[in-house]
């Protein structure tokens, strides 16, 4: 009887951290503090943009793609919105000094580095631009 009890207690603790694992994924977060970005973060910034999305990926994620596939044709019908994805797989330290622990994750960065919000996971599309709003202009989508 006593294995019935933990086999429950495990089935509920799984699904309470699969609901939390699935309310987060996608959600738009505040920046977080401003710190010195890393080199290839800086290299892969757009002064002609207002705002460059980094995308941090690795090269056996399969999430990446569809966060790839939603953000390129969102900045490519956005005005003043540059997405690049940044493979850090060997490069384990750019991700740990951005402080990110999953792929995806998306930062939003303004030309002199500053960062506006992030996102862990896929990033909802209309959300994202709806957060974006304020720091540029957008096409008609």
């Amino acid at each position: 009887m006593t294995g019935l009890w933990v086999l429950v207690a495990v089935l509920v603790a799984a699904t309470a951290v699969g609901l939390l694992l699935r309310a987060r994924n996608g959600r738009v977060r505040n920046a977080k503090p401003v710190r010195d970005l890393p080199g290839p973060v800086t290299d892969v910034l757009d002064p002609a943009s207002a705002v460059t999305l980094v995308q941090i990926s690795t090269t056996f994620c399969a999430p990446c793609r569809h966060a790839k596939a939603v953000l390129g044709p969102l900045a490519e019908r956005t005005d003043g919105l540059h997405h690049v994805e940044l493979d850090v797989t060997n490069q384990p330290e750019v991700a740990q000094s951005l402080s990110v622990l999953r792929t995806p994750t998306t930062i939003a960065l303004t030309p002199d580095g500053r960062e506006l919000l992030r996102v862990g996971g896929v990033p909802k599309g209309p959300e994202l631009l709806a957060a974006l709003r304020p720091h540029l202009t957008t096409r008609t989508a």
